[in-house]
């Protein structure tokens, strides 16, 4: 166990300074969000509540993480197309030690990412600020998890070309299917229902719940909360599983 913990360790260091390395990909992840925050809010609060602060910075949070798809893709393909993985592979780390690696050194970015949309939404509206800001984004830290694990999975899958087209299948996802953009209420029931079982809605009702409070403790955060944590976990088992194939492979 100990073992493991420092292999985990020493990849996840090597992980981190790979990523300071690429400053760029790191203001991608940030620079399009902030756009469409400041944006969005300027043009559209006053003609719908789907773009007041309270509303928006949530959305916002939750829609930046899916880049973190497409981040950590590239991260791990670009290493697989490299000798790097190639060494690493007969060494004695697992196939999980390597996925916890890159999880963990990702990990940081999304809550940086929360803690940087959130006080750019508090600038502009201060009535954001509070306690529920606080366990907005600890949950927000936790619904970065179903992103990276994707972008994990990607990155075993595709090499760095493709790794963008299909990372934007995620980013879409969130775009249109989490309601960040629209009231969802308007819509048929069948559209409505597959909406509220996809982690898409589900992880930007969790962060956005927290922030507003929670009325109803099942409706409001135990059921997205059992949801998104059940994507998560199907995502980083799949994960694994596809990366030790590839282990194999080699």
């Amino acid at each position: 166990m100990k073992e493991s913990l420092s292999r985990i360790f020493t990849l996840t260091k090597r992980n981190i300074k790979e990523i300071l390395r690429d400053p760029l990909s790191i203001v991608f992840t940030f620079g399009l969000p902030l756009l469409l925050e400041v944006v969005f809010y300027a043009i559209f609060h006053k003609l719908t509540v789907q773009f007041q602060m309270k509303y928006l910075a949530p959305g916002i949070v939750v829609f930046a993480q899916a880049f973190l798809t497409l981040f950590t893709g590239l991260l791990l393909s670009l290493d697989r197309n490299t000798s790097f993985l190639t060494r690493l592979y007969v060494s004695k780390a697992k196939s999980h030690e390597f996925i916890f690696g890159y999880a963990f050194s990702v990990f940081p970015l999304s809550i940086i990412q929360a803690i940087f949309f959130y006080l750019v939404g508090g600038i502009i509206d201060s009535s954001i600020f509070g306690v529920g800001m606080i366990y907005s984004i600890l949950l927000a830290g936790l619904t970065s998890l179903f992103f990276i694990a994707f972008g994990i999975l990607f990155g075993s899958i595709c090499n760095e070309k493709s790794i963008g087209g299909v990372s934007s299948i995620i980013i879409c996802g969130q775009s249109v299917l989490s309601g960040m953009w629209f009231p969802i209420d308007a819509l048929s029931g069948t559209i409505k229902t597959i909406m509220e079982c996809l982690p898409f809605r589900n992880s930007h009702l969790l962060v956005q719940n927290a922030l507003l409070g929670i009325n109803n403790v099942m409706d409001d955060f135990l059921k997205p909360l059992l949801i998104v944590t059940g994507y998560i976990i199907v995502a980083f088992v799949v994960a694994i599983l596809v990366f030790k194939s590839k282990m194999k492979e080699k």
